[in-house]
């Protein structure tokens, strides 16, 4: 597992040890970098489920202004700082050990303190593929909080199994293109032009 391009290229990644998690494949990784394109410089991203955090730091080595890896296993955890110690990367990124929702309600508690939208413009999710209930959960928590974390440039990705499709809508969430790699998919989803009727919960 190597960073892609940017200017930690070709440097080797650690991976969490044991078998619990699924690092993003080189391949689908470069897929999803050459779609986000140059909207990745100046960017602020979000790595939620961030494993190895390769996700995140191709980002950072991109151009990304800064990054927050959200990730709560103790070998993914060791894995994330060991590859940000490595590659010597000091400062714009933020690392949050709870879990996924938790952190998203942390950052837009903070925006509200601050009076003004934390605007993350591109969020990556990527759960363990038969983990559905974090799929669901993950998408609705950035639904219901929307106006402290996304704007109508915001994009939300989400990576999971080719043959288990995500919903075309979750709250003001709505999917705008699928695209499929191997047994991948990745899920791109925007706010939607209007709100729907019925409440987001």
């Amino acid at each position: 597992m190597r960073v892609i391009a940017g200017e930690f290229r070709s440097r080797q990644l650690q991976a969490p040890r044991g078998m619990a998690t699924r690092p993003t494949s080189d391949r689908l990784r470069e897929t999803l970098f050459n779609v986000l394109g140059p909207r990745i410089d100046g960017a602020h991203f979000v790595d939620l489920y961030a494993g190895s955090g390769a996700v995140g730091i191709e980002a950072l080595s991109r151009g990304a202004a800064s990054c927050v890896f959200a990730e709560k296993a103790g070998p993914a955890l060791a894995a994330v700082r060991a590859n940000l110690a490595a590659l010597k990367i000091g400062a714009g990124y933020q690392v949050e050990t709870r879990g996924v929702v938790q952190a998203l309600e942390a950052m837009a508690k903070t925006a509200a303190k601050l009076g003004k939208p934390q605007i993350a413009d591109i969020v990556f999710l990527d759960p363990p593929y038969e983990a559905e209930e974090e799929y669901e959960s993950t998408l609705r928590t950035l639904a219901r909080l929307h106006v402290q974390l996304l704007d109508a440039g915001s994009l939300v990705v989400a990576e999971h199994n080719r043959k288990k499709s995500l919903p075309a809508r979750v709250g003001v969430l709505e999917r705008t293109r699928v695209l499929e790699q191997g047994d991948a998919a990745l899920s791109f989803y925007r706010l939607a032009a209007q709100e729907p009727d019925e409440p987001v919960s």
